[in-house]
């Protein structure tokens, strides 16, 4: 009785977030970040690139955007003809750009990616409780698996013995892969990435920075779950903000490249003496 109740509550759960996700269309950014007919006019005939970085800078210069292309310009979409908000991309399969994308996931929805709201539902629901499920699956398995392998039971006749071979099989199979995939996404969920950003750290003024929007671990979850924790694992939309703007590390911190520099040392794992790491921050702190 109690492995059903859990059962169908997750099950629910677990249909719940993935219909909701399917039927829900991603919001693309806002009206102020898409570029005006006169500055798409002025910016396309322009030829120099120089220039086209130039009117872009502008028009971005009322725009909450700190983050940068790799040459250190405005992030723009010539197919949707906007200034990127940070954390943005295009979305090829989707056709539009998508607030905070973290990756298109053709397994989780059909017609649209992951983004913003929806990262919560994905890690929360879709990937905890398919990942329980699979757990109640083999334990409800494995005493019928001792039964009819290892004891004299009724189960003993081959096509019983395959059919529960087979779902134990499926069952771990299927466990193991949710457990990595699970396990990942709570350690992107912790560091406040993406999927996308695991693999190309965003680009600030000063450069890469895959810690740019690390808060901490507790403001980092509260960034994907919200505030209130008794809405955490319901498919509720509880993230914090709109999806066009996100909190940044302190700027002595994100913006200072002798801290990056010393952050980046003990990422190496360079070991350095005690007394060239305090010189180290004496010298960040006369800087800052």
């Amino acid at each position: 009785v109690a492995y059903l109740v859990v059962f169908h509550i997750l099950f629910v759960l677990f249909v719940w977030t993935y219909w909701k996700s399917v039927f829900t269309l991603p919001i693309p950014p806002g009206k102020k970040f898409h570029m005006s007919y006169a500055d798409q006019e002025r910016y396309e005939s322009e030829e120099r690139p120089e220039v086209q970085r130039q009117i872009l800078a502008e028009i971005a210069r009322k725009l909450p955007v700190y983050t940068r292309t790799g040459n250190g310009g405005i992030r723009f979409c010539d197919r949707c003809q906007l200034i990127k908000p940070d954390r943005c991309h295009h979305c090829s399969v989707c056709a539009m750009c998508v607030l905070k994308m973290d990756h298109h996931c053709p397994w989780y929805v059909l017609d649209t990616g992951l983004w913003f709201s929806e990262r919560k539902g994905y890690l929360d629901i879709f990937l905890y409780a398919s990942h329980v499920l699979q757990i109640i699956s083999i334990f409800n398995l494995f005493p019928s698996f001792v039964l009819c392998c290892f004891l004299q039971g009724e189960l003993t006749n081959g096509r019983s013995k395959f059919h529960i071979l087979f779902l134990l099989f499926v069952a771990i199979m299927f466990f193991v892969s949710l457990m990595f995939l699970f396990g990942y996404h709570c350690w992107l969920v912790s560091r406040n990435r993406s999927t996308l950003e695991a693999f190309s750290a965003p680009v600030f003024q000063n450069g890469p920075d895959k810690n740019g929007f690390n808060l901490g671990f507790v403001k980092n979850l509260q960034q994907v779950f919200g505030e209130e924790k008794k809405l955490w694992l319901l498919p509720i939309a509880s993230s914090q903000g709109d999806g066009h703007f996100f909190p940044m590390r302190a700027l002595s911190e994100a913006r200072n490249p002798l801290l990056t520099n010393e952050e980046q040392w003990e990422e190496d794992g360079i070991d350095e003496e005690p007394q060239s790491k305090e010189l180290v921050k004496l010298v960040v702190l006369t800087y800052s």
